[in-house]
């Protein structure tokens, strides 16, 4: 990716109902449903079974990379714990991977998370995406050995970053 293009990518918060976030989680639908062999409508819910309110000022964020106007990139954070967020939802349109906007993206929202005084970031992801564990593992992000004990979904695969203040 040329410097031009990410320097042409604007980064805006939006609410998980805004109609920019819209195409991006219509195609994380399809992926998940094709990669773990699930129908595209209840994938699609459950992209959306959090609260809103998660996603939002003081404690998330949902970041939208436009490029031109348009949506290419986007994600998501919700408190953790005290000190930690939690990434959800880290997407890149199909047609612009591979080109620097999901690192792009993680360099936006880390700065974000920071600002809203976390010291850590944490994930999980699915096993059968191999190009989000070479995203995390190439940004600084480092893979744990299981996933933190939480509530609701938890995937197989686990990172984790600390900020540096």
């Amino acid at each position: 990716m040329s410097a031009n293009a990410v320097n042409e990518l604007r980064f805006t918060a939006v609410g998980q109902g805004d109609p920019l976030a819209e195409p991006l989680l219509a195609e994380l639908a399809l992926e998940y449903a094709s990669r773990y062999h699930a129908p595209v409508e209840r994938v699609a819910a459950w992209l959306r079974t959090y609260p809103a309110d998660e996603f939002a000022p003081p404690g998330g964020a949902l970041l939208i990379g436009l490029r031109d106007g348009q949506p290419v990139t986007g994600g998501a954070f919700r408190r953790f714990d005290d000190e930690t967020a939690e990434l959800k939802r880290i997407w890149t349109d199909s047609r612009y991977r591979r080109q620097g906007y999901a690192k792009a993206l993680l360099a936006e929202l880390e700065v974000e998370i920071a600002a809203r005084g976390y010291r850590r970031v944490y994930l999980t992801t699915g096993d059968k995406q191999p190009e989000a564990e070479e995203l995390y593992l190439s940004t600084g992000y480092s893979r744990l050995d299981e996933p933190l004990p939480a509530e609701g979904e938890v995937y197989p695969l686990a990172f984790q970053k600390v900020l540096v203040p």
